[in-house]
């Protein structure tokens, strides 16, 4: 038996929140993990440093939560997915009925660029649905920009106010029809100049040679680099094998970064999860190993066809 959700329902449940106070969140995420505790179920908390003090303090000492470091688990969306899925897997090999899950997605308001979260979020949808899980998402209207707000809408099936009433999110899209139509790309200063690097039709090695040129003004580390030099050439084989000629490698660089893009004239992966998850799909390994080795990655469609964006160092 589940607790907190409709009878018989199966998969993830998925619940989003906004709150403008300290008191506010406590007043709606304090009842979701003390029930969950109460119902004898796995209990997850994953929140940045501020939050996860204030619910350790109101909770005090040997309350039953599984606190989580947000910051380290939400560093891409490929990652939290990866740890996400361990965790839940790991809960549900030990009988777990249900698990349930409380943090924050990044977003500009942290700093942080949005469109692949929002892919994360739509996404988390599919991608958990495999488990019992009941998430909640609270996001702070003091930071959270107005765009994120209506995303979450969008994302989410389910919505709870500041006094704790549930309700049916009647924006909510399922994750393809979301993605077809909500998110768009982030946009990227570099590109505003002309390209240092442009090929077309490049061979992997090329491009990653080309790309290899951009090291003297960049300066990235080597990890970065290597990272991205792999990613460019699974983004070209892509393009290669599962687009549509032709295909245009462009970089841009400056001091601490290089933004690579990728494009062809297919429409691109048809699959929700493309680089958030491995082998999601034509493609999908690579897209998922770039998703972990660079700093973003932004997939974008348009009538033209399909481009995808790889920024390595510092991502804004």
């Amino acid at each position: 038996m589940r607790s907190g959700v409709p009878d018989g329902h199966v998969g993830i449940f998925h619940e989003t929140t906004f709150y403008d106070s300290d008191e506010q969140f406590l007043s709606v995420v304090l009842p979701f993990l003390r029930q969950g505790v109460a119902a004898g179920e796995p209990t997850v908390s994953l929140f940045a440093e501020h939050n996860q003090r204030l619910l350790r303090d109101a909770m005090g000492p040997e309350s039953g939560v599984e606190f989580v470091d947000g910051g380290g688990h939400h560093l891409s969306p490929a990652v939290a997915i990866q740890r996400h899925r361990q965790i839940l897997a790991g809960y549900v090999a030990d009988g777990a009925t249900q698990i349930r899950i409380a943090g924050e997605v990044p977003h500009p308001g942290t700093g942080v660029p949005w469109e692949w979260w929002a892919r994360y979020e739509a996404a988390a949808n599919d991608v958990y649905n495999e488990y019992p899980m009941y998430g909640l998402c609270p996001y702070d209207l003091r930071i959270t920009p107005e765009q994120v707000i209506d995303h979450a809408r969008r994302t989410h099936t389910h919505f709870v106010t500041a006094e704790g009433v549930r309700e049916r999110c009647d924006t909510y899209q399922r994750p393809a029809d979301f993605l077809a139509d909500a998110v768009t790309a982030w946009v990227e200063p570099l590109e505003a100049e002309p390209p240092l690097v442009e090929v077309a039709d490049p061979a992997p090695h090329q491009a990653r040679q080309a790309v290899t040129t951009l090291q003297s003004l960049a300066r990235l580390s080597s990890d970065d680099l290597n990272g991205l030099l792999l990613s460019t050439s699974e983004a070209v084989t892509n393009a290669l094998v599962h687009g549509r000629a032709p295909v245009l490698l462009r970089a841009w660089a400056a001091p601490g970064r290089i933004v690579v893009t990728v494009s062809d004239h297919g429409p691109g992966p048809a699959d929700v999860a493309a680089g958030l998850m491995p082998a999601a799909g034509p493609g999908g390994l690579g897209l998922w190993l770039a998703h972990q080795m660079c700093a973003y990655v932004s997939l974008r469609r348009s009538a033209e066809g399909f481009s995808i964006r790889l920024v390595a160092g510092s991502p804004d």
